[in-house]
């Protein structure tokens, strides 16, 4: 009697634990449509706030430009205000963009020469692998020599 009343539990525990398996894909299922479906509004909501951002930038670049111009004009009359000739002047405005081009320029490819390309990254990552494949082997003969 002990050994029907035992049977039979092990019996209702085989399918409830097949339920409860298709229970918990169920769930993960439906936990991960939800976790795409808000990664997809975050993803839409940012995209929005880059978007204002940047023509935002945008604008502030353009009236950057402006204001560049008007300077540009002032400091060309007012090197002719000092007693240089007015073709000379725009000259000189000229030559000072291009020597902060050149600078900025210079700048820019020291910034760009010193880049490591994530070297570090590149050796961490490969040592990483290393080791995953040594573990893989190992345990490949491992198991191996188990059989």
């Amino acid at each position: 009697m002990a050994e029907t009343a035992y049977g039979g539990q092990a019996t209702a525990t085989k399918e409830s634990l097949g339920d409860l398996v298709a229970l918990a894909v169920s769930d993960i299922s439906q936990l991960v449509r939800y976790e795409v479906d808000l990664a997809k509004l975050e993803l839409k909501s940012d995209a929005r706030r880059l978007a204002i951002g940047a023509a935002l930038f945008g604008i502030a670049a353009f009236v950057g430009c402006l204001v560049l111009m008007v300077l540009s004009f002032a400091f060309a009359y007012g090197l002719s205000a000092l007693g240089i000739w007015l073709w000379a002047a725009f000259l000189i405005v000229a030559g000072t963009y291009v020597l902060l081009a050149a600078l900025a320029v210079l700048i820019g490819f020291t910034r760009f020469k010193g880049l490591t390309g994530l070297s570090k990254t590149r050796s961490t990552v490969s040592e990483d692998l290393a080791l995953i494949k040594r573990d893989d082997s190992g345990s490949l003969s491992a198991s191996a020599g188990v059989r």
